[in-house]
């Protein structure tokens, strides 16, 4: 039985009233978080670009917009504002982000297709647990190849939630899967300019997952192998077919996705706990101007992101650059207090008092780092008065050691809302019908305009 086959016949298996209640929780707060994103990133020029590209109207909602579109463009449209800001959700151990991919595929496909709640709340969980899962299969290899493995696996993930959602037979996930698998792609160029495209990895998985599971339910053939074979995914985008398979054998009796971790700041995930570092150090009285040095202790397999090159991550050339620049985003937080939108404006990362720190920062390779497992950070204050102040976070805040309440996502909902431009009022009344949304039909009509 290939690996297509053993997920394809766990997936046709499960059903909304089956699922633990901290999947369907996380599968709420996932649609909670989701929609405030897309409403946060809806009038900017990314947006605006994705809109006028597209020339396939329909009727699925592209959220905060009134314009309507064609399924996979909704799907592309709200996949690229959820993650536009790198804000959203992620899974810590691949790392993935989730949400930005599945529920826009799943909400869009239930919304054209079969507008169920239940289905769309399967849909969200399968298509979450296999693109957290697929992650875990060969850690680290995806971005070391050049390759972001939230658009490599998003597009199996959102293949498999649209065609359990849609009611796909085990037959054709599998064909669903083999198909997804030549729609994969999304290389990590955009680090070396800070350009738009690793916002549209989710949105191209998204509309490409809802295509595969619509040919496949229409017959069209895909290999069996797409994940183990020597020409499959794997070995495409991970230069190895070899990898943990056992990953994946308790699939649906085990949950991941009970896991997902939401971000308290709107940057690049392993960055987090160095922004928290940076803050307490602040709240010890220690002025930007008493720094001679930071020190970080950072994992190997963050370096070619996040810091490196230095002086390029210590002076980003735009806001979006700056969001995967872990010198200057620490260097933000020590100075402002936190990090928050405002600080990847283009005029943020011209602040001279927190460049003027970030230049002061530097890493250090930790062997025993646990990343993937578990982001944490580091830093070592070295001051111009002989003193040395040591901090660290153990994990990452919003995630499995210290997840956000519902009461923290809703706020993090109405704070992005108002940024979008809508009301605490219309904020509120969203936040009720996404958390009532799997017990009815798929109406998203308020979310339009």
């Amino acid at each position: 039985m290939s690996v297509a086959q053993h997920l394809a016949e766990r997936i046709v298996a499960l059903r909304a009233d089956k699922l633990p209640l901290a999947v369907r929780q996380k599968c709420e707060d996932l649609l909670i978080d989701v929609t405030g994103l897309c409403v946060t990133a809806r009038k900017e020029d990314y947006i605006r670009s994705a809109l006028a590209g597209l020339d396939d109207d329909g009727p699925c909602t592209a959220i905060g917009h009134a314009r309507t579109l064609s399924a996979a463009s909704a799907a592309f449209v709200n996949g690229t504002a959820a993650h536009g800001e790198d804000f959203d959700d992620t899974f810590e151990g691949g790392p993935v982000h989730a949400g930005a991919v599945i529920v826009p595929a799943v909400l869009a496909a239930c919304e054209r297709h079969k507008p169920d709640g239940a289905a769309a709340l399967v849909g969200i969980a399968v298509g979450a647990e296999v693109m957290c899962r697929l992650s875990t299969v060969v850690p680290k290899a995806v971005h070391k190849a050049g390759f972001h493995p939230t658009a490599i696996f998003g597009v199996m993930g959102a293949a498999a939630g649209v065609g359990a959602a849609l009611g796909l037979t085990a037959k054709q996930i599998v064909d669903a899967f083999g198909i997804a698998g030549s729609f994969a792609g999304g290389i990590i160029e955009y680090l070396a300019e800070g350009a738009w495209t690793k916002r549209l990895h989710p949105g191209w998985a998204a509309q490409s997952g809802i295509r595969a599971a619509l040919l496949a339910r229409s017959g069209f053939l895909g290999p069996r192998t797409v994940f183990e074979g020597v020409h499959g995914l794997f070995y495409g985008f991970a230069h190895t077919a070899q990898g943990d398979y056992a990953a994946l054998d308790d699939f649906g009796t085990r949950w991941v996705t009970e896991t997902l971790a939401f971000k308290p700041y709107p940057c690049g995930t392993m960055a987090h706990p160095y922004i928290d570092c940076a803050k307490r150090l602040a709240a010890r009285g220690i002025k930007p101007g008493e720094v001679k040095e930071l020190i970080c202790e950072v994992a190997e397999g963050t370096v070619h992101r996040l810091w490196e090159p230095l002086a390029a991550k210590q002076r980003p050339p735009n806001g979006y650059a700056a969001k995967f620049s872990t010198p200057f985003i620490l260097a933000t937080g020590f100075v402002r207090g936190g990090v928050g939108l405002d600080a990847f404006t283009d005029a943020a990362v011209r602040d001279e008092a927190v460049l003027a720190l970030a230049s002061k920062v530097r890493y250090v390779v930790d062997p025993a780092n646990p990343y993937p497992s578990n982001f944490t950070g580091h830093i070592r204050a070295v001051l111009n008065d002989g003193r040395v102040l040591e901090v660290r976070q153990p994990h990452f805040r919003g995630g499995a050691h210290e997840p956000l309440t519902r009461a923290d996502i809703e706020e993090k909902f109405v704070l992005n809302a108002r940024h979008g431009g809508w009301d605490t009022a219309r904020a509120e009344s969203v936040i009720k019908l996404m958390a009532a949304l799997y017990d009815g039909g798929i109406d998203l009509a308020a979310l339009r305009g």
